[in-house]
């Protein structure tokens, strides 16, 4: 049986708007599809999507930090040392 949602799900756009290299929006992680569509979805798929957003920004968030590197013993980098 389907759950009536009884609050309207608002849209998670937060005015970045702007697509990441797999076609994900960088604000709000929805696909270009999903955004295009969103007034016209069900509340049930868009919850679906609120949470598969959530699963992909983590997952965005993941990626970032890994490819971060600390830098040894705190030292300064001098891009202009050439030592």
């Amino acid at each position: 049986m389907k759950q009536i949602e009884i609050f309207e799900i608002n849209s998670p756009c937060i005015g970045v708007c702007q697509s990441g290299p797999k076609g994900f929006c960088l604000g709000c992680f929805r696909s270009r599809d999903e955004r295009l569509h969103w007034n016209q979805l069900e509340q049930d798929i868009q919850s679906k999507i609120i949470k598969a957003c959530g699963q992909r920004k983590k997952r965005a968030k993941q990626q970032r930090a890994s490819k971060i590197e600390p830098i040894a013993d705190n030292k300064q980098i001098d891009i202009f040392d050439q030592n």
